[in-house]
C-alpha cells in the first residue's frame, strides 16, 4: 500500500504560477500528476521514474516541471504560465511494480483554479 499526500493546490490568475508537492509512504517506482477537468477524462499531466525519466502530457510540455526528492519519497510539479485551461482537480499517481504487474495509487486530488 501507498499514502499520497498532497498540496499546493489554489486559485491562480492567467500567466501566474502554483507548485504541487506530493508526498509518498514509501519509495515507488514512479510519481507524477494527472488530471481532471470539467466534462473531461482524466489525462497525464506528468510523471517521473525511480531513474528519472520524465514524461508529460502535451499540453504542458514547456510549461510545467516536474522534480522528486528521493530521499523524501516527495514529487513536485512546478506550473508556469497558467492558463484557464489548466484549471482541473489535479491527482497525484504513484506506481509500484510487481514483477510484471502495475498497481496505481492515487492521492485525494487538489484544485487547482486559474481565473481572472
Amino acid at each position: 500500500q501507498v499514502q499520497l499526500v498532497e498540496s499546493g493546490g489554489g486559485l491562480v490568475q492567467p500567466g501566474g504560477s502554483l507548485r504541487l508537492s506530493c508526498a509518498a509512504s514509501r519509495s515507488v517506482f514512479s510519481l507524477g500528476w494527472y488530471r481532471q477537468g470539467p466534462g473531461k477524462e482524466r489525462e497525464l499531466v506528468a510523471t517521473i521514474t525511480s531513474g528519472g525519466t520524465t514524461n508529460y502530457g502535451d499540453s504542458v510540455k514547456g510549461r510545467f516541471t516536474i522534480s522528486r526528492d528521493y530521499a523524501k519519497n516527495t514529487v513536485f510539479l512546478q506550473m508556469n504560465s497558467l492558463k484557464p485551461e489548466d484549471t482541473a482537480v489535479y491527482y497525484c499517481n504513484a506506481v509500484l511494480l510487481y514483477g510484471r504487474d502495475r498497481r496505481d495509487y492515487w492521492g485525494q486530488g487538489t484544485q487547482v483554479t486559474v481565473s481572472s
